[in-house]
């Protein structure tokens, strides 16, 4: 008889910086959360602290992404947190030209990125930052640093982060490629709870193919 054969894992990555930008919170401590966004293709991370996961936390992190980001941001992708789906933060993201890709129900290894990098977060430096410090925000601020520009990752083949970025320059669009890309016509506001949006989604469609004939 012969031995079961194993699954091979292959991890995708997208080609260009930008395409695909993966989100995700995790709790610190009481009333400490951090919010993690890492691109897709280079790794290259942004980083914020805040007491509560809320649609106010997420907006002031969605700034902070724009502005630290070295790229324009095609696509977020998100678990089903409640945080990410309020309408103000939806309506931000079609604001400025930003699809919303949330995953689906109960498959966080299609965060996988932004999960493993989240486990690196807690062991290198969660382990021995000190909660009450009132410099926390300025050592987060120092390990997203290292993090992007002097520490290896063997998932880019010894890379850092910035050094991938700089191997993709010449694919890395302009944000006025970005906002002519976008396409508002294809996007919705959606819900949280999957089943419910699954029908909201097929009702909208019934609705688009009816106008159509």
């Amino acid at each position: 008889m012969r031995p079961a054969r194993q699954k091979t894992r292959h991890r995708y990555a997208r080609l260009i910086p930008g395409d695909r930008v993966q989100l995700d919170t995790c709790k610190i401590a009481p009333g400490c959360y951090q919010y993690t966004a890492v691109d897709d293709c280079t790794r290259y991370r942004v980083l914020a602290v805040f007491r509560r996961r809320t649609a106010a936390s997420t907006l002031a992190f969605l700034e902070r992404l724009l502005e630290e980001m070295p790229f324009p941001v095609q696509r977020v992708q998100t678990d089903r947190g409640r945080e990410f789906f309020a309408e103000s933060v939806q309506q931000w993201l079609m604001d400025h030209c930003i699809k919303f890709r949330p995953i689906k129900p109960a498959s966080p290894p299609l965060n996988g990125k932004v999960e493993r990098s989240q486990k690196t977060d807690r062991e290198e430096f969660w382990a021995t930052a000190d909660l009450n410090s009132p410099d926390l925000e300025l050592r987060v601020a120092e390990w997203q640093h290292y993090y992007n520009w002097d520490r290896p990752h063997g998932s880019l083949n010894g890379q850092t982060p910035i050094e991938m970025l700089h191997t993709k320059s010449e694919n890395t669009p302009f944000w006025d490629d970005v906002e002519a890309n976008y396409d508002p016509g294809r996007e919705r506001f959606q819900v949280a709870h999957s089943q419910t949006d699954l029908a909201l989604r097929r009702h909208v469609q019934a609705q688009h193919q009816a106008g159509t004939k």
